[in-house]
Order: structure tokens, then sequence, then C-alpha cells
């Protein structure tokens, strides 16, 4: 993976290019065996897919690939406590989290236990007043309405302190996928397959995964106790698309299972027999085929933004209405917040990338950037953007009467997390936690200085990245190879995500016949291009087209052959399908 690809050692969005590829033997075989076109076999023993596997990439199944779910530490016991729930039409409570994954997981453990009689109370903390995860008042406040067993998704691994204000008045289960640095809770059960004692290997699950394979459990044992004798037993499929949608929003490898959750998760979300889901989809005119980027891009944003600025559980509470009219109420009104959010965004983000910016070019191997009055539920979000543009771990804070509430997103290799817990324990951060990816934290502001020097020497490896990450090629093209036929082939590999990048390919030795910005901020460069001896011209777009080298060699009359590095689609519009590509990067020919 060292070549540079076509000799681009720093291109117009100043990356290095490299080409990725798997070995011969095993693309042909794939190729072969599977009676595929070979391009299909190259990709996939590019991302590692051996022989045996390819077949259940291709085609992703439960049956294959889904696990046991007695391989994950405590399971059993969850298990056999939310059917004796169930049995016993116990009152339940479920604590969830604001974000997508946190809705998700929720909503599944609501649906599910009410389909089986129970009644089932909820409660998502607010951001601002009550932090992540869970603590006593609220807890309290389920126990006193007749609680009797307490579920806590995407959260509660590390809140043994909170959890023990129920403690002999209520059992808690919690179900979790965030990193636990020693002995879990004393409560019933906690399955999370990140725990320190748990060898099940499925610490690439989100909590909505963790919490379908908590209900394909508890099913096991209430069929083999008889209880669904003359009766139906709940509808498991029907679920999935909040696993699907949880699973892509929380940048969860889509690989093993979680490609098989997602892919047929995508089938009921286009069923759209889920009230909420279907509202937000007719919001977001969503008319495309559904895919990983509809979730991740669509649906999400619109979910997380209600956790971030608004009523934290406005997205669970779309994703449990049965009513339609109140569905579109709900999804119009995140809609309109997911708007605010945009601009709280952009208000703070032209300084983030400022301060960034300044501490990337001093070397820094992490980047920490605080502004006091910036919104706690929307530095997430900005440090995602820093950590793109700088290739580094980045932590955004804001911070309001001399304390900083802030998050980070870091880079594939760099665990955060880790780092984040880490200097919890050295004294340093009041609150953090996290998985390898991201995390959360807060400190009193005066400690922030204390804070980036930890992170510059825990995740000094960080320093050693270029300052734009290697762009993957894995394969190159003329244009007029950009067809609908070979765009068909690369679909076989969706969804794509994390884990599963959509193929970027390289159109060689491209002229840009016309181009120009459209859309509302004219942030889009709609290009069509042609190869240098003329002949069919294609559409080519450049989205958060920011001023710079690239935008310029695009709007650029001098036609100049340039070499467009992006991925290929089939689009259908009215009816027809024509090819486009999406460009990512390009480089002087």
């Amino acid at each position: 993976m060292s070549e540079a690809a076509l000799g681009v050692t720093r291109s117009l969005g100043g990356r290095r290019w490299i080409w990725r590829a798997g070995e011969d033997r095993v693309a042909l075989g794939i190729s072969q065996r599977l009676n595929v076109p070979e391009i299909v076999g190259r990709l996939l023993a590019a991302r590692g897919i051996g022989l045996e596997a390819a077949a259940d990439f291709l085609e992703p199944t439960l049956r294959a690939l889904l696990p046991d779910p007695s391989l994950l530490t405590d399971m059993d016991a969850a298990a056999e406590r939310l059917a004796r729930a169930a049995m016993h039409r116990e009152m339940v409570g479920v604590f969830g989290d604001y974000d997508v994954d946190g809705a998700c997981s929720a909503a599944l453990m609501v649906t599910f236990l009410r389909g089986l009689g129970c009644k089932v109370l909820h409660h998502v903390p607010d951001r601002m007043k009550e932090g992540y995860g869970p603590n006593g008042p609220a807890l309290r406040g389920l126990v006193d309405r007749g609680v009797s067993l307490i579920v806590c998704v995407d959260c509660g691994t590390a809140a043994a302190e909170a959890l023990s204000a129920v403690h002999g008045e209520a059992d808690v289960i919690v179900l979790d996928h965030h990193k636990s640095e020693g002995a879990t809770p004393p409560i019933f059960a906690t399955v999370n397959p990140n725990r320190l004692d748990d060898s099940s290997g499925l610490g690439t699950l989100c909590a909505a995964g963790i919490a379908f394979l908590t209900v394909v459990a508890t099913v096991r044992v209430l069929r083999k106790a008889g209880h669904f004798a003359g009766g139906r037993e709940p509808d498991l499929m029907g679920l999935l698309d909040l696993v699907a949608l949880a699973t892509v929003c929380d940048v969860m490898p889509l690989t093993g299972v979680n490609r098989a959750l997602v892919c047929q998760g995508l089938k009921v979300m286009g069923k759209r027999g889920r009230p909420g889901v279907a509202a937000l989809l007719e919001v977001t005119q969503a008319k495309d085929k559904l895919s990983a980027f509809t979730c991740g891009f669509a649906l999400g944003p619109r979910i997380n933004a209600a956790g971030r600025i608004s009523e934290a559980d406005l997205g669970l509470r779309l994703l449990l209405t049965e009513d339609r009219v109140e569905a579109m109420a709900l999804a119009e009104r995140l809609d309109g917040i997911n708007r605010q959010r945009q601009e709280v965004e952009a208000g703070m983000l032209e300084t983030a990338l400022r301060d960034a910016e300044v501490q990337a070019d001093a070397g820094n191997a992490a980047l920490l950037v605080a502004g006091e009055g910036w919104h706690p539920g929307v530095v997430g979000i900005v440090a995602g953007r820093i950590k793109e543009r700088f290739n580094r771990p980045a932590c955004v804070a804001g911070i309001a009467a001399g304390f900083a509430k802030g998050s980070g997103r870091s880079v594939t290799g760099i665990d955060l997390g880790a780092a984040v817990i880490a200097a919890r324990q050295a004294g340093i951060l009041s609150t953090g936690g996290g998985h390898a990816m991201a995390a959360g934290f807060s400190l009193p502001s005066e400690r922030l200085s204390a804070f980036h020097i930890f992170l510059n020497e825990r995740l000094a490896a960080a320093s050693e990245l270029p300052g734009a990450a290697d762009l993957a090629v894995e394969g190159a093209l003329a244009v007029q190879g950009a067809t609908v036929e070979l765009a068909r082939h690369l679909e076989r590999l969706a969804p794509f995500g994390a884990g599963n990048d959509e193929p970027t390919l390289v159109l060689q030795r491209a002229r840009v016949v016309r181009a120009d910005r459209v859309g509302k901020e004219g942030n889009t460069i709609r290009a069509f291009v042609e190869g240098e001896g003329g002949g069919p011209r294609l559409k080519a777009m450049l989205f958060r087209a920011r001023d710079g080298a690239l935008t310029d060699a695009l709007l650029s009359r001098e036609g100049l052959p340039l070499h467009l590095a992006g991925t290929l689609r089939a689009e259908e519009w009215n009816g027809s399908v024509t090819p486009g590509f999406f460009i990512s990067d390009a480089a002087m020919a």
C-alpha cells in the first residue's frame, strides 16, 4: 500500500494516493467461484475478504452471520430476567441516551416489551441538565412510578454510583457497548461486549445491535417456557430498521454481523412500516433506494439534532409513535431543529478550524480547541470536521461559568476513548469516557491546557500522520469506462460505510468541459467531463467545495487534463439511469 497511485504524492487536496489491492489469486478465485465480474473479485480481495467469506459478504443473511447471543457475558441472565418481566407483566423502565443509537436501542426495547404485555416507561436525560448516562433522581423517578426493572441502553457501564440509587428496589440491566474501565456495576446484568471479562468478540456492535441480540435471547427463553403456546411470537425482523439506523449512525464497521443487520434492516425500512421513520423519509425527500447514506446523512442528523440543542426525547418519541399525523408533526419539528443545529455549527466552525490550524502547524499530535459559549450539543460535529480537515484526533469544548464540556473524534488506529478515560483517572477530567473513535469529557476550564498536554503525550503516534489522510484508490479507468454497468457491479459491495468504504476510482486524464457552482449557498460544483479524445460526457459533482486548489482546478476554463478521484454511481431520474461521478480529490495529470 506504499506505492503512490498514478505517481500522485500530493494531490490538489493535499493527499497522497495509494493503491489498495488484494491478492490476485484470491480475487480470481472469488470471481470464478461466485461467477461475478473480475472487478468485484478484486474489490473484495482488497477488503481482505477471503474465498470462503465472499458469498456471505455479497449476500449477508442473519441465518449465516447472527451469533449466538449467549456468547455475551451476562446475556443469559439478562434474557431470563426480561422473560420473567414479560410473563408477569411487570412495569419496566427503559433509560436511553440522546443520540441515534440511544434513541433506536430504547425504541427497540420499549416496542419489544410493550408487545409482550409489559407497561413500559422511558427516560432520556437532558444533555444540558442531566448530562450523559443514568442519574440518581431520574432512576428514582422511575421506581417511584412503579418500575421493578430498569433497562439502560447505550449507557450505564460506568454508572455504578448512579445505579446504586435504586439498589434493592429495582433490578437493573445494562445493554451497552462503551469501553469498560474495570469491574462492572453491582447490578443484575451488564451485557457489553467491551467489558473486560467478555470474550464474545462482538465489540463492534452498537447498543441497538446488542439490544437486538437480547430480544432474540429473551424470545428463546419464552419459547422454551411455552409462553407463546397458541399465540404469535413478536416480529423481531420488524425491529431491524432501528438496528440498521443505529449501526450506521454510530459509525460501526459494516462487516460481519453488522453487514447483515444493516442489509436486512434497510429492506425493513424500505417498507416504511414505522410511522416515524416513514415521516422522516418524507420530510427529507428521500426518494432514491434507501442506503446507509440515507441513514447517515438524512435520518441520523435530524434524530440527533433534538438531543443536541432541544428536547432530548424527541427522537425516541418519533420512533415510538404509531400515529402517522403525530409522526409527521414530529418529523417536521426535528427537521427545523436540525436547521437550527446547522446554524449553530456554522457559527462555531470558522473559529474552531482557525484555532485548530494553528495547533496543527505547531506539530501537535492532538488538537484541542475551546470557546466561551460554544454549544456542548454541537461540539462533537465540529470535532469531526476538524479531524477530517487535519487528519488528527480532535477535541472541541464549550465553556460556561468556568467549566468546559466537550467531545472528541479520532482517526483510525488512534484510541481516543482510552486516552480520555486515562485523563479522568489521572484527575485531569471531571468526567470522561467513550470508545476508540469518539469520546466525551468535562473539566474546569483552567485544566484545558493540562488536558491538551496529556493528549499530546498519550496520542504521540498521531504526530507521525500526514496532514491529510492517504486516499486509497482501487482502480483507474478512462472517462468512457464510467458506465452504468460498472456502477451496478460496484453496488454489489454495498452497504458502504465504516470498515467498508465505497470504492474510490480514478478517471484518468479527464477534461472539464463545463463547471459551475450550484445549490442554495453555491458550495457544490457540478462539472461535465470528457476523455482526452472527446466522446460521451460524464456529470461529476463536488460537495462541500471550499476555496482552494481543487475547486480552482475544476472551475478553471483552461481545460488541462486532471486525474479525478471519486465514486461512481448509477443515478435514476424520471425513469432513466445514467452514470454519475462524485469527486473526492483531483491531481494534475
